[in-house]
């Protein structure tokens, strides 16, 4: 009998130490605002023409009265890039990390055979000032999570636009709550061993983040979760326990954003138009 009570007593103390790792920040003021948009997955692009995280892509979002989710890297001479792979092989067809241009380097590419050129962050927020909110992925490599959450941060204090900060990185998050603690951030998450999706780390740190493990740490106002991924356990025990707000990324159709919608979801969509599908 002492053996059965020590093995339950065990078995609550993990439990409760589950939900604590889980733990999220409920009610940021600026939520309700940033929820009543649907955010244009790297701008609302349009390929061949219209380059994902374009300043064309960003402008036709805007024409169309969508916020924006961009993904924004650390160059080498301290600016910032607005632009989703680390290599600019898929994206301009030079295998060159953007971590070691300056802005003088970037005037030399092109964005996916088109005249667009590779934003910078200045010039996305110069461009949604006052208008539309944006989602910022940070893009952390090789161990600048600190260095480039801090220039995101300054950068971004240049501009009145409304926005929040996410990140596959939970060091970013922790950064901004160390630092910038009115900063609304949120974890972004999938499950990542079923994707196949490493980015040069360990089973058990994806396994983690997929999770949510980190979440004591960062205690994000939000959580984005790959939507074909949406039954993950501890993303349903956040929003339960914590209220805390999901968003589901990509979606890529009509049915799978009224799904979102319909699960209380905010929404980043590509590859259709959310207004014309009604």
């Amino acid at each position: 009998m002492t053996t059965v009570i020590c093995i339950v007593l065990a078995l609550i103390i993990l439990v409760e130490l589950w939900f604590l790792a889980l733990q999220c920040r409920k009610n940021h003021p600026a939520l309700k605002t940033l929820s009543a948009f649907r955010y244009a997955h790297r701008g609302l692009h349009d390929k061949p023409t219209i380059p994902e995280n374009s300043m064309a892509a960003f402008r036709r979002a805007l024409d169309n009265f969508y916020g924006a989710e961009l993904d924004v890297h650390l160059m080498a001479d301290g600016n910032l890039a607005v632009i989703h792979d680390s290599s600019l092989l898929r994206t301009a067809g030079v295998d060159v990390a953007i971590e070691d241009l300056t802005v003088e380097d970037l005037k030399r590419y092109r964005l996916e055979g088109t005249n667009e050129h590779i934003p910078l962050l200045g010039e996305v927020l110069s461009l949604y000032e006052g208008r539309a909110p944006l989602i910022v992925e940070l893009k952390a490599e090789g161990g600048n999570h600190a260095a480039l959450t801090a220039a995101a941060v300054a950068e971004l204090d240049k501009y009145k636009v409304l926005y929040c900060i996410e990140s596959f990185d939970p060091r970013c998050l922790l950064w901004l709550r160390q630092n910038r603690d009115e900063i609304v951030r949120g974890q972004l998450s999938e499950q990542f061993l079923r994707h196949g999706d490493n980015g040069g780390h360990g089973r058990a740190t994806l396994w983690m983040v997929a999770n949510l493990l980190t979440n004591f740490l960062a205690r994000p106002d939000f959580i984005a979760y790959r939507f074909s991924d949406r039954s993950n356990l501890a993303v349903k025990l956040c929003r339960k326990l914590y209220q805390v707000k999901e968003f589901s990324w990509t979606i890529t159709s009509p049915q799978e954003m009224k799904a979102a919608e319909a699960a209380g979801c905010g929404v980043i969509f590509e590859q259709f138009d959310p207004y014309s599908a009604k």
